[in-house]
């Protein structure tokens, strides 16, 4: 394999920079090896895919939940159904399932993600509130896109919604405070808070995909900040998911290092040894070609630096134009824009799912 032409952190290290010391002490500097054709890039996918499942964390199997439906609501244009189950770890998951009104057969779904913006409170209701007004649009997102005729599944992460006294303390502590106690706990179990959130997302896919109606071959994962970095996540883990659609929260960690901006992410985020293994983001989210992808990051946002977006989205324009599925990936950066969700991105963000999702009839 030949290094990325687009990537030279070797030749960029200064010694003046206290972030530069950091990036040589403790790894070598490493270029992104390039695969020379879509093949090789395949053969490369399982045992780096495993590597990652390895980083994550010692996480129990993964199961298709057995789900208790707490209450069942008719609204206007589609329905909703609050359920929870148990992810096998003894924490409860809360979620939403929504199905347009009128819907028959099998059709296109959505793997709702919600952000995090420290608004613990909120979680899975993201889909019903105006969620991104002043950081955005103010629509509300659930109720849009079942307008558009999609199945959605959304659940609280921990810490967040139902979920937030769901750390060692229970009604003791809440949000950030049971954010922090879990991310130390789940450390001592050899876990990590974020593989333990990515597995609850892939527990909600398998329900998702239970359900009659859904087209197993037509399921997008979206989200913004947190949300989508989620969703390339399970994405990267699971090719079940079909489509994915990353609003901001494109971040490459050593760009996110050089920058000094490692706190800009909360505690949640962190993978331990990744860097250590010569894995950066784009090859976490190289694992999801040739699937239909697009991410929308502002060139201001604090917390993806806009070089490693570059980095990123190049080397997804590398990968689909081997397989030759150029179009199925589209990377687009906003001049003077930071951590936001504006009407622009809601709008591609539609576009994108009708495109990839949406068949005759639907």
């Amino acid at each position: 394999m030949k290094p990325i032409t687009i990537v030279l952190l070797g030749s960029m290290l200064m010694a003046a920079k206290p972030a530069d010391r950091l990036l040589t002490g403790g790894f070598k500097a490493f270029e992104t090896p390039v695969p020379e054709s879509s093949g090789q890039w395949d053969s490369r996918k399982p045992e780096l895919r495993a590597k990652l499942w390895e980083l994550l964390g010692d996480m129990p199997p993964l199961f298709t939940p057995e789900v208790m439906v707490h209450i069942k609501e008719q609204f206007d244009g589609y329905t909703t159904e609050k359920f929870s189950f148990d992810n096998g770890v003894g924490d409860r998951v809360y979620g939403y399932f929504v199905v347009p009104t009128g819907h028959s057969g099998r059709g296109p779904a959505i793997l709702y993600n919600h952000y995090h913006g420290g608004r613990y409170t909120q979680g899975k209701e993201e889909l019903f509130m105006k969620a991104f007004e002043g950081i955005g649009h103010s629509l509300e997102t659930g109720k849009e896109l079942v307008k558009q005729g999609y199945v959605i599944c959304a659940i609280d992460a921990y810490a967040f919604g139902e979920r937030r006294f769901q750390g060692p303390k229970g009604r003791e502590e809440e949000g950030r405070e049971t954010e922090e106690s879990l991310f130390r706990a789940f450390i001592w179990q050899g876990k990590t808070l974020w593989g333990m959130m990515v597995r609850d997302d892939l527990l909600a896919l398998n329900y998702l995909l239970s359900r009659p109606e859904v087209d197993p071959e037509r399921v997008a994962a979206m989200g913004m900040s947190m949300g989508s970095t989620r969703s390339w996540w399970a994405a990267a883990l699971d090719d079940r998911i079909k489509c994915v659609v990353s609003v901001a929260c494109l971040t490459r960690y050593q760009d996110l290092i050089r920058t000094g901006d490692v706190r800009n992410h909360g505690i949640y985020y962190y993978v331990p040894d990744l860097l250590k293994h010569g894995i950066d983001i784009e090859s976490v989210v190289g694992l999801i070609a040739p699937r239909p992808h697009l991410t929308l990051t502002g060139d201001s946002d604090e917390g993806s630096p806009v070089s490693g977006v570059r980095t990123i989205n190049a080397f997804q324009t590398y990968l689909y134009q081997l397989y030759g599925r150029q179009d199925e990936f589209v990377g687009e950066i906003y001049e003077d824009t930071g951590h936001v969700y504006t009407d622009e991105m809601w709008t591609k963000t539609l576009q994108w799912l009708d495109k990839h999702l949406k068949r005759d009839g639907d």
